[in-house]
């Protein structure tokens, strides 16, 4: 029986909310709590650093999960891979939660915390493709950019639900029972979340265009299962794994300057109350949400590239606001800045459930829409708190609003470069 298009639309979310959730529960608590647990003994701003150090390795990760997971969804199926998926990054969120701090392990519990940040990223680099590739391969004609939002969705709500985990723990909890042991509450709370996805994910069926592609013994068609499919892609795909890569690279900037790095500046260097502005990300996460149905009804209309165009190019411009408005240190105008970035990262993140997995051909397709989506992570978000940092220390923070127009400026190349999609077929 063929599964409704509310099953479908439902699991290709949830998935991607829970994972992303498990996601940015670590990036919260790196700019508040994890630098003091896992790196004592030196002073704030290195411990700053190291955290941010840690959150990247992640992003190193993700596209080896892209690869690894590609590989098997590519040959066994999208449904199978996607539960793997799943389980790795639950597993990896829960043992954070129980991690011992350096107070009791010494440099031990630093380590473990970064294999386990990698487990969070190889698990996260299978899951979006997956998730995408559901939407898009069942998605009606006509359609397929608004099948493709629900993925996108679910970082919002998943952001949305790691942001209030925290502010509510703000809102119990005093700081010093936050530091000790309220900040791991949201690590263990994924595990029942986890329950939740495979739960639904497991009573998907097989899409049918890779079924399609699977019954095919002869001809073109019987091309659609490569032996290995990561060197069909380097060997024929190469250019489009690249443009898609640097089509990315704004989405990741614009989010993680203004939620990861915005809020370590803003509670460490303006003094903002950490509950007052996780309830400004709250209003902004929002915004984020709202523009990626926008979005994608707009690249089902007039197409993917004009709305990455247009997308990216306010996204420029928008890196000229940063030093004005958040180093204003007034509420309004950093969480007017806030929604503005957020807006425009649900605006070019939107479209790209549809575009990736249409830059490639069923064969070769979640391992190349996966491993463009975490190539792109590497470039645009692995070190972006990081730089970020850096670049408040020696130049301040006019010089990271012009890495976010940097960013918005690759991705539009990319984006410029690449041929319209809309009509692709997929199978």
């Amino acid at each position: 029986m063929k599964p409704s298009t509310t099953r479908i639309a439902f699991a290709s979310f949830i998935g991607t909310a829970i994972e992303f959730y498990d996601f940015y529960i670590y990036g919260l608590a790196v700019a508040m709590v994890i630098g003091p647990v896992f790196f004592p003994g030196s002073d704030p701003a290195a411990q700053a650093l190291n955290a941010f150090l840690t959150f990247g390795i992640a992003f190193l990760a993700r596209p080896l999960g892209a690869l690894l997971f590609g590989h098997f969804g590519d040959k066994i199926g999208r449904k199978t891979t996607l539960v793997a998926s799943l389980l790795v990054m639950g597993i990896s969120t829960t043992l954070i939660g129980v991690l011992p701090g350096h107070d009791l392990i010494g440099w031990a519990a630093p380590a473990l915390l970064c294999l386990l940040r990698f487990g969070q990223g190889i698990g996260l680099g299978g899951e979006w493709g997956g998730a995408a590739l559901l939407a898009a391969e069942y998605a009606p004609k006509g359609r397929r950019g608004w099948f493709g939002m629900f993925p996108q969705l679910g970082p919002p709500v998943g952001f949305l639900f790691a942001v209030g985990s925290f502010l509510l723990l703000s809102q119990w909890l005093d700081d010093a029972q936050f530091r000790a042991w309220g900040w791991r509450i949201p690590f263990l709370a994924s595990a029942a979340l986890v329950i939740v996805g495979l739960y639904v994910r497991l009573k998907l069926e097989e899409t049918p265009v890779f079924l399609k592609a699977k019954q095919a013994v002869s001809g073109t068609a019987g091309e659609a299962r490569p032996t290995l499919p990561l060197a069909t892609l380097f060997r024929h795909h190469a250019a489009p794994l690249l443009l898609g890569a640097l089509a990315m690279v704004v989405c990741y900037a614009l989010f993680y300057i203004s939620t990861v790095f915005s809020l370590s500046y803003g509670v460490t260097t303006l003094g903002i109350p950490r509950p007052q502005f996780l309830s400004m990300l709250c209003v902004a996460v929002v915004f984020m949400a709202a523009a990626t149905p926008l979005a994608a009804i707009a690249g089902d209309r007039y197409g993917r590239r004009p709305v990455l165009l247009v997308a990216g190019s306010a996204a420029l411009l928008s890196g000229f606001l940063l030093a004005p408005m958040l180093g204003s240190g007034s509420p309004w105008q950093i969480t007017a800045f806030l929604s503005i970035e957020l807006f425009l990262m649900g605006a070019t993140f939107a479209p790209m459930g549809a575009l990736l997995p249409e830059l490639f051909p069923t064969a070769v397709r979640y391992t190349g829409a996966g491993a463009a989506y975490n190539l792109g992570g590497i470039l645009g978000a692995s070190l972006a708190p990081y730089i970020a940092q850096q670049l408040v220390l020696h130049g301040g923070l006019a010089w990271v609003g012009g890495y976010i127009s940097a960013a918005a400026a690759i991705s539009l190349l990319a984006v410029f470069m690449m041929r319209e999609t809309r009509g692709r077929e997929l199978a």
